[in-house]
């Protein structure tokens, strides 16, 4: 039986059988997230630095990799962190659910696990008679996809709809998930054997990629003498915000004011990367809305309701560099797509953006 793991604030969801219409979005444990009030970039931005502080007592060592989970989170998508076994990946998901307030289940992706036990199925009730759908895993705000790249495609492919429409569709009827909801997917880039690498089709539905690599040796002495001094596993953290305040921190982020020529910045990147010598498959137009966005999100964490180049910059890489297919003579060479995004944001020209009056 393939591990499937639920917070324990609550079961899931009851949900209409098939033939029914489609549920509202629903937090597993009954608790419906209250209207939060309206905040501004600036406010917003406060209270995100004040997650990312909290969580830094549980994941040591990883500011940007936290930041740019954050980032996903305030954007409305879905995070990829790929990497090697051991490097903190399952604690700063549960981190983060834990901090955010959200209600967290964990999948550990195995090769039997089928697309029934993601998304729930239709089971006979004995004493009615019924058929009654019972909610999977997926029905909850913040799920960890443990190991993705382990599970066949069909399985990997009943997280598509999901993670691109908030619902799922099963057995004849669409079924909303709770919002806010969020995936953050781990995948082991170096182990083949018993693997399914994402088809680029599940990939563009990842708004950025995170790596995290190995602690520099003296924060990790750190980290480990912390962990003796505490006799506890982990830290225990606080819940700082709620899935409301997440809510409003993402409204928030559509405030922040884009000038047009930092849209055509975007725009010139992404198609830097259709025509670029060393790349067989660009970016697609997801990855123009995945940055531009995801460059919003950062300017709010850095205190300010408008967007400069460096933002951009900043979050090229994380938002297109796993959306681009590179030329198969270049793993020979081992060059990685990263390398190839870096060079691209040297090359392209950037705007010189002054922030329009009054702004701050």
């Amino acid at each position: 039986m393939s591990d499937l793991s639920t917070s324990p604030n609550g079961s899931a969801p009851s949900v209409p059988g098939p033939g029914g219409p489609a549920a509202p979005a629903a937090v597993p444990g009954g608790a419906v997230p209250v209207a939060s009030p309206p905040l501004t970039p600036q406010q917003a931005g406060e209270r995100a630095r004040a997650v990312i502080a909290e969580i830094e007592r549980a994941v040591v060592g990883k500011p940007e990799a936290l930041r740019l989970v954050m980032l996903g989170a305030l954007a409305g998508g879905h995070v990829l962190i790929e990497d090697l076994p051991g490097l903190g990946k399952t604690l700063l998901a549960r981190s983060f659910a834990t901090t955010l307030g959200l209600d967290f289940r964990r999948i550990q992706f195995t090769p039997d696990l089928l697309p029934s036990d993601v998304t729930g199925a239709p089971f006979y009730e004995r004493g009615t008679g019924e058929m009654v759908f019972r909610p999977g895993p997926l029905f909850t705000q913040l799920l960890l996809a443990d190991e993705i790249n382990r599970t066949p495609p069909k399985t990997q492919a009943a997280l598509l709809e999901a993670m691109a429409e908030g619902q799922v569709s099963v057995d004849g009827a669409t079924r909303r998930l709770p919002d806010p909801f969020l995936v953050i997917a781990t995948a082991n880039p170096i182990e083949y054997e018993g693997t399914y690498s994402l088809p680029e089709a599940q990939l563009d539905r990842f708004l950025l990629r995170v790596r995290m690599g190995y602690l520099p040796t003296a924060t990790e002495a750190a980290m480990l003498r912390a962990r003796i001094d505490r006799a506890a596993p982990e830290p225990l953290l606080e819940t700082v915000a709620g899935p409301a305040e997440l809510l409003a921190m993402r409204a928030a982020v559509e405030r922040v004011e884009v000038d047009d020529d930092l849209v055509e910045y975007v725009i010139a990147l992404v198609d830097a990367t259709r025509h670029d010598q060393q790349i067989q498959v660009g970016a697609s137009p997801r990855g123009g809305l995945a940055l531009i966005q995801l460059a919003r999100a950062h300017a709010m964490v850095e205190g300010r309701d408008y967007l400069t180049p460096e933002d951009v910059k900043a979050l090229a890489g994380p938002a297109l560099a796993h959306r681009i297919t590179l030329k198969p003579e270049l793993w020979v060479r081992q060059i990685e797509a990263d390398d190839v995004m870096a060079r691209l944001v040297a090359s392209v020209p950037a705007p010189r953006t002054l922030p329009r009056a009054g702004t701050r």
